[in-house]
């Protein structure tokens, strides 16, 4: 019998679920910007559905890198980028509140919550760097990645919802090579 249990948490274990990931990555310019696109996938476990669902704020963020890429040595890091959006259930109204990017303080509202993990999973034309900061022919690399942030609880809630913790994700680093 503990053998079955066994087995059974080993399969509900969050390991066995699939990572979340960045996928659609693409580069483009504007007349003044170097721009990134991406979405993050499989970022929406059951138990963060849950958690949204009951009203806990959650915020996913965003870190994008640009680096010169130098032959013989480390490649010189010229740009970071932090870009948090949060979501939160408002049950009275029955809408989706997130916010994107919470320096701009861009608020959307929507009733469907998938159109709400639409929007947090997504960025979509951030400007990364000025055009005019990068030099003709030179080789750089845009890195990115996506997490989860921890969830602040009461100290005291720790010891009861320890379980949180097992939702908290992050994806590994995603890299762009080009030359401008």
């Amino acid at each position: 019998m503990m053998i079955i249990f066994g087995i059974c948490m080993l399969l509900s274990s969050p390991a066995w679920a699939k990572k979340a990931g960045i996928a659609d990555i693409m580069l483009d310019t504007t007349r003044d910007h170097l721009q990134i696109h991406f979405n993050v996938t499989n970022c929406f476990t059951e138990e963060i559905e849950k958690a949204i669902q009951n009203g806990i704020n959650t915020t996913f963020t965003f870190f994008i890198k640009l680096y010169e890429v130098m032959d013989f040595q480390l490649d010189k890091k010229i740009v970071t980028i932090r870009v948090s959006h949060d979501i939160q259930y408002d049950s009275l109204k029955k809408v989706y509140v997130v916010v994107l990017s919470k320096k701009d303080k861009k608020e959307v509202i929507v009733k469907d919550f998938d159109d709400a993990k639409k929007l947090m999973s997504k960025i979509g034309g951030l400007k990364v760097i000025e055009l005019s900061s990068l030099e003709k022919g030179k080789r750089y690399q845009v890195r990115m990645m996506a997490e989860l942030d921890k969830i602040k609880l009461p100290l005291y809630l720790h010891n009861v919802l320890f379980f949180l913790s097992l939702w908290d994700f992050e994806t590994d680093w995603y890299a762009v090579d080009f030359t401008y």
